[in-house]
Parts: structure tokens; sequence; C-alpha cells
């Protein structure tokens, strides 16, 4: 296993972590197999979250007599000082340690980010865990290039982390400025959220990059472990029969699969689109119904919203057909 600086954390990160959002799908005892079998292979990276229902739960239960092997990493969602305390709280509780070594703002849009920044925001609280021991490292999370580039302005942040895969390349420009801010990178979705079925071609391609820090694949049974490890400590040059793989997962999934970009905002009538694919992809591929629809709910707007104008289709660089992929949506939800 190759081990990495993960930027100003001065952590040394395994190239492979472990994704934590497919736990829920198991029970805290497949948990333990795999953090398990994590350490055996010497992937030292677990990351968590508080919207991940009992994900941190069955890490925190499963981590019994291995905490030191793992560097643990979570997040949340909340925007306000008193919340965040909160959640810290809670994380420290569920993942039974005292100390997380990263604790990450888990993906706000813009009117949130200044939220959180603001007094009485939520990076309150984080700098003041940090300060207490609580926490060791701030990071930030979040599926837009232009959010990454505003908080790599800022001191404070440590780590981000952000989809890069086969499909999803607008992150490589965010590398370069990563590695100019000493800041880790994480790539998160490597399998594009389960849209590219060959694990070992996708992982493969994400390890290639050298201003990758951490990959974390999401993974829900032992055997995943293994056969991710295999992949990501394989550094030999992809050949040209990958080069062709990679090609054909790209022109197959270009024609209908979302890079959240951005460009087909502003929507005539405040469909957040690229977040509406997000958690589709999710229903879809990631096997958390009631997750996915909880979320999906939550919108101000949904899919049945649409009507239909095409101005988005206009903007959009891939030339989805979005029109149709929202009226599926819709059809997938109910709404």
């Amino acid at each position: 296993m190759d081990y990495r600086v993960l930027g100003k954390t001065g952590l040394q990160v395994s190239r492979m972590g472990f994704g934590g959002l497919p736990i829920q799908r198991t029970d805290d005892a497949a948990c333990r197999e795999i953090l398990v079998k994590l350490a055996e292979l010497g992937v030292n990276y677990i990351d968590t979250a508080r919207g991940y229902t009992v994900s941190e739960e069955y890490i925190g239960k499963s981590l019994a007599g291995m905490r030191d092997k793992f560097i643990l990493a979570t997040k949340s969602m909340a925007k306000d000082k008193e919340s965040m305390a909160r959640d810290i709280e809670t994380s420290l509780r569920n993942l039974q340690t005292d100390y997380i070594d990263i604790y990450q703002i888990h993906n706000p849009n813009r009117e949130g980010y200044d939220q959180i920044v603001a007094p009485g925001g939520a990076l309150e609280a984080l700098l003041e865990a940090k300060a207490a021991g609580k926490i060791g490292h701030i990071g930030f999370t979040n599926h837009y290039a232009e959010m990454i580039e505003l908080v790599l302005q800022e001191d404070w942040v440590e780590t981000v982390m952000f989809p890069y895969n086969i499909v999803e390349t607008q992150g490589e420009k965010l590398l370069a400025l990563c590695k100019e801010k000493n800041v880790g990178f994480i790539a998160m979705k490597p399998l594009a959220g389960g849209a590219i079925e060959d694990a070992t071609i996708a992982l493969r391609y994400v390890a290639a990059s050298e201003g990758v820090d951490v990959i974390i694949p999401g993974m829900d049974y032992p055997a995943q472990v293994k056969e991710n490890h295999d992949a990501i400590v394989n550094t030999a040059p992809l050949s040209k029969e990958e080069q062709e793989k990679i090609s054909a997962i790209r022109k197959d999934l270009g024609e209908n699969f979302c890079r959240r970009c951005n460009y087909c905002a502003p929507c005539t009538v405040g469909i957040k689109i690229p977040t509406v694919f997000l958690f589709d992809g999710y229903l879809t591929r990631y096997g958390l119904p009631d997750w996915a629809k909880s979320r999906y709910e939550a919108l101000e707007k949904h899919a049945s919203d649409c009507i239909v104008c095409g101005d988005c289709e206009k903007r959009c660089p891939y030339h989805l057909p979005i029109r149709d992929m929202l009226l599926k949506v819709a059809e997938r939800f109910g709404k």
C-alpha cells in the first residue's frame, strides 16, 4: 500500500480509503469484518458522515481494539455554531472515540457556505473543537468545482473531498490548485456512484492521478476490500486495452450521465437539476431508497415541476436529454 501526506494535515494516509456510505445497507457485524480486512491490508483511512444514518454507529462499534489503526473522518451538514457543536459531540459518541482526525463541512451550497463562515456559523464550532483537541483537522466536501475553488481561498481548510472518476473529470483543474495550497485531495465517487460497473478499471484510472491523495470507494462487504485494494496498489501504467475500456465507458455514460458542472442552471422554475440527478443516482445505484427519497422530498422543486422549456439542454455542454431524464426521475420518485 502506498501512503501519502494528506496536505497540511501531515497525516500519512493510505492511497485507498473506506467510504462509509453503503455500509448502511448491511449491519455492524459485516462492518467489523470490513474494518478487520482494511487493517490487514494497511488501509488506514475511514470516511463517514452524520447524514449516513447508522454508518457512524456501525463503524464506532467495529473499531473496538483497532482505533489506533485508522484515521477517522466524518462530516456534518450543520450551518450554525450550535448545531455543528452538537453534531461533533454526537459523532464522538457514535464513533466511540475522544478524537476525530478530520471533521468536514458537508456539501453546502453558496448560501449555506456564507452562513457557515459568518459569525455564529458552524466554522466557529469546528475551530473551537480543534482548539479543544476534539478534532484534528477541518475539511470541506462538495459536488461543485466552484465551491471547492471558493473554499481553497481560506487558510482554515486542510482537506477537500470532490468527485473524481472516468466520467467526472472536472476535478482535474482542482488537483494542481490543491497542491499549490497544500490541501489534501480526497477522491469520492471513484465509480461514479456505482454507474461504472468495472471497479478495477475505475479505481486504476483514479489511482493513476498523482494529484489524488486518497480514494474512498464505498464498500459494504469484505470481498470488495481485497478487490479494490488490488486495483489501487497496481501501479503499472494503464494499458492500451484499459484505455480503450475507459473510452468506451465515457462514450456509454456520456449520453445520460450528469457531471454536476451546473452549466444547465438557472432552471426556469428553480429545479436544482444536478442535485435531482444526484439523488436519483442514490436511488437507482446505491440501493438506499429511503435515504434517497427523504433527501429528494426535502427539495423545494422536484423533477415533476419541469415545464419542458428546454433552456437547460441548450446550456448543457454534454448535450444531455435533460427533459427526458427529469421525466424518468419524476416517475421513479413519484413527484
